[in-house]
């Protein structure tokens, strides 16, 4: 499979070596964990001097019989080289039972710099803190983002390649597939696995056809306001029998293990949180057609969904945003400043381009204030709105 070095990804290791963290690898399956451990390796053999790497990737038979934290323990200290830098770099970590006694014990030791990856289900952000005692410093990789795409089939006309990735997506290892319904396939697949095996054995979840209906739907609703409440009717409806409560543990799960993203509303007017209707993003778009089919495409919520996840991936805090019974589709936030976004398709019709644009006109404060659209044009403004086509916004 061709390699594309995921510059930012690794940057940010690069920034954190030395300290004391335990450095937590986290994401969605298949989204590129190991392979950005791999590459980390590869950094430190060639720039960090008197480095000893202590290198565990539980995929491999040769560590099969590491599979107790005991047996972990053991093969580590034998390999620790006294006046080095050690490093350990453990791949799928759940796969050694009582793994986390293992590490804490590395960590009181002071000796190790601390790297691991593992199945999003195990290593999930509210877990962390229970798992190990030391700080955590996480680092969550998301799927192939759009210029990651363009880097790895090296397309130059930036339209087209949209149209594909639109499709397509970013998970990469869809990409050795030729045939567009080969490469659903393997995307169905691993969403599949994600439900059937990582999160039915994380959770003891007996009847999987019940979050497999409640995936179902959140796909099909990506961009919609949605309502534990209105989820529990809708599926009852279906004479799938289900309380609020179990919803609301379920969509938890589902969330904690990167599978959709939770965006909550923000009242831009009163500045403070509502409590009812959020908005839930698929880790990657492709997931959409390759479980629903392509019949409804449906770009507009597409498009909203691709903008939330770059707006997750560039660091952004995002929200809903509300105002005088307007929706502004996110309030982006990033170290004290803030951009306020529509997502729509076409806007060339005056009327959809009024929608858009009238919520952000009465916006009274001076942050940016942006459409993005698939205009396919140069960047313009409109009364201090900048008019930006997306797959240039996503190219940036």
């Amino acid at each position: 499979m061709k390699l594309i070095k995921r510059e930012e990804y690794l940057e940010k290791l690069k920034n954190i070596i030395g300290t004391p963290d335990i450095k937590v690898i986290t994401g969605i399956r298949r989204s590129g964990k190991s392979k950005l451990l791999e590459e980390f390796k590869k950094y430190i053999k060639t720039s960090v001097k008197n480095n000893n790497i202590i290198h565990i990737n539980y995929n491999l038979s040769k560590f099969f019989d590491l599979r107790n934290y005991t047996d972990l323990i053991k093969y580590v200290e034998k390999h620790y080289k006294k006046g080095m830098k050690n490093f350990i770099l453990i791949d799928e970590v759940q796969m050694c039972e009582g793994f986390e006694t293992a590490i804490n014990s590395f960590h009181a030791e002071e000796k190790y710099d601390i790297y691991i990856t593992g199945s999003n289900a195990f290593l999930m952000s509210s877990d962390l803190a229970t798992l190990f005692t030391g700080r955590t410093f996480k680092i969550e990789v998301y799927p192939f983002s759009f210029k990651e795409f363009q880097q790895y089939y090296n397309y130059k006309e930036i339209q087209e390649a949209f149209e594909k990735y639109v499709y397509e997506g970013g998970m990469s290892g869809s990409y050795l597939y030729k045939a567009r319904e080969e490469k659903f396939q393997y995307i169905k697949d691993v969403f599949d696995t994600l439900i059937v095996r990582d999160i039915k054995q994380k959770n003891k979840i007996r009847n999987t056809d019940i979050i497999q209906n409640l995936a179902n739907f959140l796909v099909d609703n990506i961009s919609n306001l949605t309502s534990i409440n209105n989820i529990t009717s809708v599926l009852n409806s279906k004479n799938i029998k289900i309380t609020d409560k179990t919803i609301n543990n379920y969509i938890e799960y589902l969330c904690n293990a990167f599978a959709f993203y939770k965006i909550k509303r923000y009242d831009i007017k009163g500045k403070k949180f509502l409590s009812t209707q959020d908005k839930y993003y698929l880790a990657d778009q492709s997931f959409r057609y390759a479980l629903l089919g392509t019949s409804n495409m449906d770009y507009e919520r597409t498009y909203e969904n691709i903008v939330a996840i770059e707006l997750l991936r560039r660091g952004y805090e995002v929200y809903v945003g509300t105002l005088y019974k307007k929706e502004i589709d996110f309030v982006a936030q990033k170290q004290g400043r803030k951009i306020y976004i529509q997502v729509s398709d076409d806007i060339s019709n005056k009327d959809t381009f009024s929608r858009e644009v009238d919520p952000l006109l009465k916006i009274q404060d001076a942050y940016p204030k942006m459409i993005i659209a698939r205009t396919k044009h140069d960047n313009y403004q409109y009364e201090g709105i900048e008019i930006i086509d997306i797959a240039n916004w996503l190219s940036e």
